[in-house]
This record gives structure tokens, C-alpha cells and sequence, in this order.
């Protein structure tokens, strides 16, 4: 065996070592064409190229460093191979290294492990620069999947799909290699041969973090998905029957305190529940998954955020598996989509695809409890009613020539028992790519909401029927060394966006940002240097009440992956009738000099307001974190936060927030893990003018066993509990909770 790996590595070896050479300038700036061919025999993923499949297979070197370098030859010489059988795209690496004992190779959870070597790659399959598949994987066989979106600017990884991926460490480097069933992918539903874009990837982080890519990457033009090679022959694939049902089952107990806190826990009952998911391919291109009784069990705690001194909702990202398929469908200039707000549906129905230029996507959800954000100009409220609603979601785009599109959205919320609640947004939008580096993007939408009576006399909402408009418009120019945007964005005091998040309201907003970029180098001082300055100002809809504010960051990366930012900002911020004048400086420093550890800190120091009570307050926030690394099968993180907030009289409040998260591997797929996050708020009562507690703590823990073959396949055992204390009362468990999760991926 090993004699057929060194085969295919004298193969390899000579065509990279031929493209490290000169690079074209101007022959590879156009995208490079290769033609793929079928496997001319059976694949095993086992991390070994010992099968003739790939000595027969397209070879894609990777010519490029586009950083720390713009595009200079590749320092390490690194080879993709491409084939395909009837059902699977089938992709291998081989990725030399002079010095293989510094390869950074951990074991780490799926989607976690960016900060290793890692190879990968990107897959375009309409072939219209506008979205694209990722998939990387580590020197260890972490697997990483996401969407690109050149549509939205995003790289979404919160997206998971089953494939299988294997890699071996040696005396050379590394090899990967990865095997994806077409039925995790769409491509377009013709006959004959596709063509489909492509890039492969790699990164190698020492002192600095060497980024390496098969094609050119013009820092000139505002897009990474349009600049991604061709690679043609695909043919005859199918996606076979493309059916996945993914049953769960799960056992939980929850005792709680009702005498708090001198009172025992008591016992809850053992509560089993049942729900599938399903997923069907219709068509290669269009996809239908629904979901009953679904199980949204939450093993992965929010990071906690410290409650104080806000005035807004605060936001938590979706991590629910049924709500991430296709996510990138539904995403607009303006959040109209937030799924968080189905908090515990009965069922649920999705439908999305694409057809040619046609993108659509279909959403529909029962939600037991009808979740309501009152948003104002100056601040956001909540309440919930106690029955259920029906939510629905209707998007389409269409593209057009040169990586423009044009699309339209309605989301509805449509009460199902006897209060009259509803709330209908619709609109359109548009993403207008003006040249290489300029791009247009705008959206306008319109609202009518209608609350049940009580509930508006309660939350002093109006009692009819009331509509309201929303909008936003940018222009962003981005090149190698120069980045400006423009913005304007306003929404109308009558507008409610209640399937999206949007919790400020009656407001308008401009705002305006300019940087300069110095591009360096491995053997230069800095990576890259970054001077910008920036203002913006958001009024009420009358054109009254202004705040304002301006940004002067300069930022700095460089040597051991380090990075450096300071930023003294002006902001004149008007709350309750008054404008304060706040000068803030910021400062920021983050380091990863080895495979040990990181860490980071971070500085906002200055003007601030007392919103509690409305007045001028000078604030200190320091906020230090980091990472670990040992024997390459544990890994930890933690961060500190303390906040310290003063006026006139002496000092409000001190906030601190500590979290720690560690996990031990037993495997690739196996893990035990244990997460703490301690929250202590002290107040000085007479400063208040208002009556509030004098100290609130609260403390989280939770510990889990993870066994997961794949995002579906899974078994969890898992403990957490919450605790809370005041000035008089040590932190005292308020409730506990055991569960058990089994989950299965039957794919056909």
C-alpha cells in the first residue's frame, strides 16, 4: 500500500512543483477549465490514495497565496484531486509540509476546528457565481460545511450536511480524502454534461496564517463565489432517491424549586417524546423537509450576555437543524426572517429550490405560544400569548446578468384561536452588482399588524388595524486596497416585522464608512494594515431626536496571528429628551502564537447613559478571553467580562460575567463536555431612582456525552441546571434537568 501512496505522490509532486514557479498575470486571472472524469474504479475513504481512481483523476494545484501574500506563488506545494462515481463527488488532497511536526492537528467538535491545518473546498454546481457548497476538513478528519453567498456577503456555517471525510498525518504532510453524496447537494435538473465552479483551499497557521487557493483571488473584485475555477464533465450523476427520515426520541426529567429559596427541589416527572424529521429530494434542485413533533432540545447553551444597562432585545443566533436548511433562502437586506421566533412549533414545512434563474423558498410553522416584540425608538418590550399561531414565509428571486438578482418576500403570522392577532409583511429587494467592485443593495418593505385589545391597551399599542413601511439601501465599493459604503435605512413608528428581528422602530438611520488597506507579507513587519474612518446618525422618523456619532479604527495584523485595533470614537447620544456628549475609545489585541493557546483582551472606556435613569455616566468594560489546546484530544475556552458603570454620585452598578466551556475527546466522533457561566451584578440602591435589588448573581452549569456519527445521528446524555442569589441569598439551584437524546439518519 504504501508503495501505491509514494506512486501517486511522484505523480502529484512534479505538476505542483512545475505551477510554484511563475504564476501568468494575466491568463490566470480568467477562471482555469478542467475536465473531470468518472472514477475508473471503486473508492474507499480511508485517508490512503492507494486506489487507481485517483491516479487517473484531475489534478488541481494550488498555485496561489492570497494571504498573507496577493496572489504570490504557494510557499508549500498542495494537489487536489477531483472525481466522480453515479452518486458521489469524490475529492482528495495531498498537502506536502517541510516541517510535519508543526502540522496543528486536534480533535475538535464539527465546525469548530478552523483554527488547524486545514484543507477544503468550494463547489458551485448552476455555475452562476452567486452561491457555493463549502466543505474543509482537518488534519485530524474534523469536518467543516457551510454556504458562501455572494448574494448576501455571508459564509453561513450553522449549515450541516452527511458526507464522510478521513485524514492521515505522515513523514510529508498530510492527506485528505472526502466522499459527498450528490443527495446532499443541488445542482441543476438537465441532461447531459454540467459544469460546475470550483476552488480549492487550504491553511496552514503558524507564526502566520498562510491561506492558499487553486484559483486567483482579484482582491479588486467585490465577490469570492464569481471567481471560482470551472470544472467541467459531469454527467450521468443522480442523487438516487434522495429520502432522509430522521427520527428522535427523548427522555427528560426537570425538578424545580416553587419555595424559593428555602424550599426543596421537587422531582418533576419522566416526560418521553417522539418526532421525525424528513427531508426529499424532488427533483436535484428542489427540495421539500418537514418536521412533527419536532425535537429542539438544547445542547449547545447560548454564550451568555450580560442583561444591563440595555435597551434592546438581544440577539441569539438559530441552531436548530430544521430552521438552518436552506437559511440562506430566505436572508434579505433586512432581517424579515428570524426563526427564533417560532419558539416550540408542532409541525413545520419547508419547501426550497431553484430552477434555472428562479430561487424560491416556502416556509410554514405551527408555534404553540405566540411570541410578540413591542420595538420602539428607544427601546423593545416582549410578551407572549398563551395560544398558537400559524407562520409563513413566501420568497422568490430572480437572477440577473452579471450576479444581480431580484427577488420579493411575505411573512405572516395568523393567530389560530380566538384573539384577532396578525402580522403581514411583504416587499421587495434588490442586489445590483454595478461593476467588479460595486455593488447596490436595497429592500422596501410594508407591514399590517392587528393585536387582540387587551394586549394593545396593555403594551399602549394601537387597538385597530395599523400598517407601516421599512427600508434600506447601501452602495458598497470594495477593492485590494480601497473599501467604502453608504447606507440609509429608516422604519416607519407603525411598522412590525414580528417573523423577523426587529426591535427598534419610527427611526432613520445614514451612515457612511471609508478604509484604506496596506496589503504586506510573510517577510514584512505587518499582514496588513487597515486605516478607516466612519459616521452615522439615526433620527426618529420626524426627522427629530438625533444621535450621531463618528469611528477612527486603525487595525493591525501581523505575526503570531496576532491582531491589534484601536478605535477612538465621538458619539452625541440622545435618550428621554436629552443629548449626551460621549467620547469612547476602544481597544482590542488577540494573539495564537502556537497550537497551545490564544488569547485576547478588549477595552471600551468613556462616555456613557445611565438608561435605567436617564442621565450622563462614564463606563469602564474590560473583557479578556482565550483558548487551549492539549495532548490534541482537550480544548477549552473562557472569557470575563466586568463592567463597571458611574455618575455623578459615585457608582451605579459592577457587573461581572465569567463562562468556561471544556471538552474532552474520546474520538472523533465521541466527546464529554462541561459549561459554566457565572453572572454577579451589584448595585448601589440609593442611586437608583427607582427601587431595584441590591445584588442579582446567577449561575448556569451543564455537562453533556456526545456520541455523533454524523449532524443527524446521534446519542446525548446531558445534565444543567440553573442557580440564582441575591444580596442575602447564596446561589441556589432554582431547577435541574436530565435528558437523554437519540437520533438516527435513515438515508435512501
Amino acid at each position: 500500500m504504501r508503495s501505491c501512496v509514494l506512486a501517486v505522490v511522484c505523480l502529484i509532486v512534479p505538476v505542483v512543483a512545475s505551477a510554484q514557479g511563475t504564476l501568468p498575470s494575466n491568463s490566470t486571472r480568467q477562471p482555469q477549465q478542467f475536465k473531470i472524469r468518472p472514477a475508473t474504479s471503486a473508492v474507499t475513504v480511508d485517508g490512503q490514495l492507494d486506489e487507481p481512481a485517483w491516479k487517473d483523476a484531475v489534478q488541481i494545484p494550488l498555485r496561489f497565496e492570497w494571504f498573507p501574500g496577493d496572489n504570490i506563488p504557494a510557499t508549500v506545494e498542495t494537489t487536489c484531486l477531483l472525481t466522480f462515481d453515479g452518486r458521489r463527488l469524490l475529492v482528495a488532497f495531498r498537502a506536502l509540509d517541510p516541517n510535519p511536526a508543526q502540522i496543528r492537528a486536534n480533535l475538535a467538535d464539527r465546525d469548530t476546528a478552523s483554527a488547524d491545518d486545514t484543507v477544503g473546498f468550494l463547489i458551485d454546481p448552476f455555475n452562476d457565481g452567486r452561491r457555493a457548497f463549502q466543505f474543509r476538513i482537518s488534519a485530524r478528519g474534523v469536518q467543516m460545511d457551510a454556504f458562501n453567498s455572494d448574494v448576501t456577503g455571508s459564509e453561513d456555517f450553522s449549515w450541516d450536511a452527511i458526507w464522510d471525510a478521513k485524514a492521515v498525518v505522515d513523514a510529508q504532510g498530510y492527506t485528505v480524502e472526502v466522499s459527498v453524496p450528490f443527495s446532499s447537494l443541488r445542482f441543476p435538473r438537465v441532461t447531459g454534461v454540467q459544469t460546475w465552479g470550483f476552488m480549492a483551499m487550504r491553511d496552514m497557521p503558524r507564526s502566520t496564517r498562510f491561506r492558499m487557493r487553486s484559483a486567483y483571488s482579484d482582491r479588486n473584485r467585490n465577490c469570492l463565489v464569481c471567481q471560482l475555477d470551472k470544472v467541467t464533465g459531469f454527467e450521468a450523476i443522480t442523487p438516487g432517491r434522495n429520502l432522509e427520515f430522521d427520527p428522535t426520541a427523548t427522555l427528560a426529567r426537570t425538578d424545580t424549586r416553587p419555595a424559593f429559596p428555602a424550599g426543596p427541589l421537587v422531582a418533576g416527572d419522566f416526560k418521553s417524546d417522539a418526532g421525525l424529521s424528513a427531508r426529499w429530494g424532488i427533483t436535484p434542485n428542489v427540495v421539500l423537509s418537514g418536521t412533527a413533533n419536532p425535537d429542539f432540545y438544547q445542547v449547545e447553551a447560548d454564550a451568555a450576555q450580560l442583561e444591563i444597562n440595555t435597551r434592546f432585545q438581544l440577539f441569539f443566533p438559530e441552531r436548530r437543524p430544521f430552521f438552518l436548511e436552506g437559511s440562506d433562502f430566505f436572508a434579505t437586506p433586512l432581517s424579515a426572517v428570524f426563526t427564533r421566533s417560532v419558539a416550540d412549533p408542532y409541525w413545520g414545512l419547508k419547501l426550497t429550490g431553484k430552477e434555472g434563474p428562479h430561487a424560491f423558498g416556502v416556509f410554514t410553522a405551527q408555534d404553540r405560544v405566540t411570541g410578540i416584540t413591542f420595538p420602539g425608538y428607544e427601546s423593545s418590550g416582549f410578551s407572549s400569548l398563551d395560544q398558537s399561531y400559524v407562520s409563513s414565509v413566501f420568497r422568490y428571486r430572480r437572477d440577473l446578468g452579471g450576479g444581480s438578482t431580484l427577488g420579493a418576500i411575505y411573512t405572516g403570522r395568523e393567530s389560530t384561536e380566538g384573539a384577532s392577532y396578525s402580522n403581514r409583511v411583504a416587499g421587495p429587494d434588490l442586489v445590483y452588482r454595478m461593476s467588479r467592485s460595486d455593488t447596490l443593495r436595497a429592500q422596501w418593505l410594508a407591514s399590517r399588524t392587528d393585536y387582540p385589545d387587551q394586549l394593545a391597551q396593555t403594551f399602549s399599542q394601537r387597538p385597530d388595524a395599523f400598517g407601516g413601511h421599512g427600508y434600506v439601501a447601501s452602495y458598497n465599493h470594495a477593492t485590494r486596497t480601497w473599501n467604502w459604503n453608504l447606507r440609509s435605512s429608516g422604519v416607519s413608528p407603525g411598522f412590525r416585522g414580528d417573523s423577523g428581528f426587529n426591535p427598534q422602530v419610527d427611526m432613520r438611520g445614514y451612515a457612511g464608512f471609508l478604509t484604506r488597506a496596506f496589503i504586506g507579507g510573510p517577510q514584512r513587519w505587518f499582514n496588513q494594515f487597515a486605516i478607516s474612518a466612519s459616521a452615522d446618525r439615526v433620527e426618529d422618523w420626524q426627522g427629530n431626536r438625533a444621535s450621531w456619532g463618528c469611528d477612527f479604527p486603525i487595525d493591525y495584523s501581523g505575526r503570531w496571528q496576532m491582531n491589534v485595533s484601536y478605535n477612538p470614537a465621538c458619539n452625541y447620544e440622545y435618550y428621554q429628551g436629552v443629548t449626551y456628549n460621549n467620547f469612547r475609545q476602544n481597544i482590542s489585541w488577540s494573539i495564537r502564537p502556537s497550537n497551545l493557546f490564544s488569547l485576547n483582551a478588549s477595552v471600551t472606556t468613556g462616555g456613557a447613559v445611565d438608561f435605567t435613569n436617564s442621565r450622563k455616566a462614564e463606563q469602564d468594560r474590560l473583557q479578556l478571553g482565550g483558548t487551549f489546546n492539549a495532548f490534541g484530544r482537550v480544548e477549552g475556552s473562557g472569557s470575563y467580562v466586568y463592567q463597571v458603570l458611574d455618575v455623578a454620585a459615585g457608582q451605579l452598578f459592577t457587573a461581572k460575567q465569567g463562562q468556561g466551556r471544556v471538552l474532552y475527546h474520546l474520538g472523533l466522533h465521541t466527546f464529554v463536555r462541561a459549561i459554566l457561566q457565572y453572572t454577579d451584578i451589584k448595585r448601589n440602591t440609593v442611586l437608583y431612582l427607582a427601587p431595584v435589588g441590591q445584588r442579582s448573581k446567577r449561575l448556569f452549569t451543564q455537562f453533556l456525552f456526545s456520541h455523533k456519527l454524523n449532524p443527524q445521528t446521534v446519542f446525548l446524555v446531558g445534565y444543567s441546571d440553573n442557580g440564582t442569589g441575591t444580596q442575602t441569598v447564596d446561589i441556589t439551584k432554582t431547577d435541574r434537568t436530565f435528558f437523554v437524546k437519540i437520533g438516527y439518519a435513515w438515508v435512501f
